[in-house]
């Protein structure tokens, strides 16, 4: 992933969402382009929070919602971001252990999101020269389960946080045209054999 690289949100003092326009496709080859691979905001409704929500109840949203992460809002402001594993990984017992709160029903999101200024991003023009391949590869070697892509604004305004990736959803994408191969590869008697289909159900499992 030669043309894209990650850069620091601490780099810009806020950024805002972009307008909305309409959706993009399910199926994708590791060569296609990474853009194709994102949720972009000015397709679909981001996904956000106010960061006093009670994290069980924020982690209920995801669940209502099919997502696995939610920009964090404060005053209209993105502040950061939480995702289904920070709630339920080892960050809320962190934060009791650090903290002078003592159960778990007063966490807030705030409380254990990842904030604006410690998150990573891609800029625009990285995704749009990358490769949704490429784009997985980079979410694994750096252990992100999601990444903002950020469209820099000009003097006049301020950056836009153009859309948000997803490696549970590209992942499921890249293996779903995996499978849908595997299925339709030819066995040696030059026909669909069980064994590919039964491959094929392996890979789609995995990828769940």
């Amino acid at each position: 992933m030669k043309s894209a690289s990650l850069i620091p949100t601490a780099k810009f003092s806020e950024a805002v969402l972009p307008r909305r326009s309409v959706a993009d496709g399910q199926f994708l080859e590791p060569g296609d382009p990474a853009v194709l691979a994102i949720t972009d905001f000015t397709r679909e409704y981001p996904v956000t929070v106010d960061e006093d929500r009670q994290i069980d109840d924020a982690l209920g949203d995801m669940i209502h919602l099919g997502v696995r992460a939610m920009l964090v809002m404060r005053e209209q402001r993105i502040v950061g971001l939480i995702t289904s594993y920070d709630i339920q990984g080892e960050r809320p017992l962190q934060f009791l252990q650090t903290s002078t709160y003592q159960r778990h029903q007063e966490i807030r999101v705030g409380h254990v999101m990842t904030p604006w200024d410690k998150l990573l991003a891609l800029d625009w023009d990285g995704i749009l020269a990358a490769r949704a391949g490429d784009l997985l590869h980079l979410l694994e070697e750096e252990g992100l389960t999601h990444l903002l892509v950020i469209e820099p604004g000009n003097k006049q305004a301020a950056p836009v946080v153009r859309a948000l990736v997803s490696r549970a959803r590209l992942a499921r994408q890249l293996a779903r045209t995996a499978a849908r191969t595997l299925a339709l590869e030819p066995d040696e008697g030059g026909k669909s054999g069980k064994r590919h289909h039964d491959r094929a159900e392996q890979v789609s499992r995995h990828s769940a």
